[in-house]
């Protein structure tokens, strides 16, 4: 496995030393190969080979005898490189949210597991009257009346709105023209025509949930505080988790590939990103960070029976199109600072200066001059 950097002339560890070889992925923590720290080189000026055999001019330097040849070669090859990152996903509904109670009451009525629940519908019945499911974004947290001011009183009355109510304007004040719709709306419920959006009587979500678990029964009495059903949205999504040192791969908007089951792979984008702190292994284990990325799916279809599935998730944070790469273990250190290439030409080989660029999947981007895709470089064997 190996960890990649994201920016040309970035700083890479674990560099795997051997033959070429195409972009490799890689799950998890990186593991230290060799130790070698690689940075750009610095522009201008001589250059002197590690191995003191003279001085680079002009990007060359003096040619050795074929009895000395590197023992192994790799061809300079024209490719695209992807800085990228595999993760461990899961196919579901996205984060599991918990429906509480607010208010005492007998449970009387509740849905099914997996069932749908849209706008106006009920979540489920205290005392045979619905907790209704709206869509928001700002959580019920007090009773909802004349006078109050909020983001939750725009969302009561958008969703009035949405359900067919109107005589009031949609903005953050509870007015009288509110009063009289929150009145009708009771009427056309069962509930008492107070004009009152009591605590507990409404459940904001950001849009139509889908149940995941009942928590309690029917018939159950309930107090405030008490759980009674877990849901979820209602898209399948996938749940990655990455390494802290992974966080710049994790972007919102991100575009990413899912590997499903069955190895079919669907275009896929980041569409929220958050740390969570997961407890250590064993008893005594320090607690981790870790960056879990939801994803949607491209092709919602593709998925179609996989609920709980395990999935690849590729990340790609940086990408560099039709650029000189080499083995990152073709590289030389130089007396002076920076790294060249040893060239391999007719029996005898000579150094080159070069900048290194991206690196990924045991390759590295390099700039020469007079360097060119085909050449051959010398190899560690």
């Amino acid at each position: 496995m190996t960890n990649r950097s994201t920016l040309d002339g970035e700083a890479e560890r674990d560099a795997p030393q051997g033959g070429p070889a195409g972009p490799r992925r890689r799950r998890g923590r990186g593991k230290v190969v060799g130790g070698l720290l690689i940075a750009a080189l610095a522009a201008g000026g001589a250059f002197v080979a590690v191995n003191g055999t003279g001085v680079l001019e002009g990007g060359t330097g003096p040619t050795q005898s074929a009895a000395v040849l590197p023992p192994a070669t790799a061809p300079v090859t024209r490719q695209t490189l992807n800085d990228t990152v595999d993760a461990d996903g899961e196919l579901g509904y996205g984060p599991v949210t918990t429906a509480v109670s607010r208010k005492p009451g007998t449970i009387t009525w509740l849905p099914g597991s997996g069932q749908q629940i849209t706008r106006g519908k009920s979540l489920y019945r205290l005392d045979n009257k619905p907790v209704m499911l709206m869509y928001g974004d700002t959580p019920a947290y007090r009773d909802l009346k004349i006078g109050v001011e909020g983001k939750d009183v725009e969302n009561l009355e958008r969703n009035l709105r949405k359900l067919g109510y109107d005589g009031f304007t949609v903005d953050d004040e509870y007015t009288y023209d509110t009063y009289e719709a929150v009145m009708e709306w009771q009427d056309d419920r069962g509930l008492d025509e107070t004009g009152v959006v009591e605590l507990g009587r409404v459940v904001f979500a950001p849009g139509k949930v889908r149940v995941e678990s009942l928590e309690a029964e029917e018939g159950q009495p309930a107090q405030p505080g008490q759980k009674i059903l877990t849901y979820t949205g209602t898209s399948e999504v996938v749940t990655a988790k990455l390494e802290a040192e992974d966080q710049r791969m994790a972007k919102k908007g991100a575009k990413v590939e899912v590997t499903l089951p069955g190895g079919k792979s669907v275009k896929g984008k980041v569409t929220e990103v958050a740390t969570v702190i997961e407890p250590g292994d064993g008893q005594d284990a320090d607690p981790e960070t870790r960056i879990e990325a939801l994803v949607s799916l491209g092709d919602a279809k593709a998925a179609k029976g996989l609920d709980k599935a395990s999935v690849d998730v590729t990340f790609t944070a940086s990408q560099r199109k039709n650029v000189l790469t080499v083995p990152v273990a073709a590289l030389v250190a130089l007396q002076e600072g920076g790294f060249g290439l040893e060239v391999v030409e007719g029996g005898k080989s000579r150094y080159v200066a070069v900048e290194t660029g991206l690196f990924a999947g045991g390759r590295v981007e390099v700039k020469g001059d007079g360097l060119t895709e085909g050449m051959t470089v010398g190899m560690p064997k």
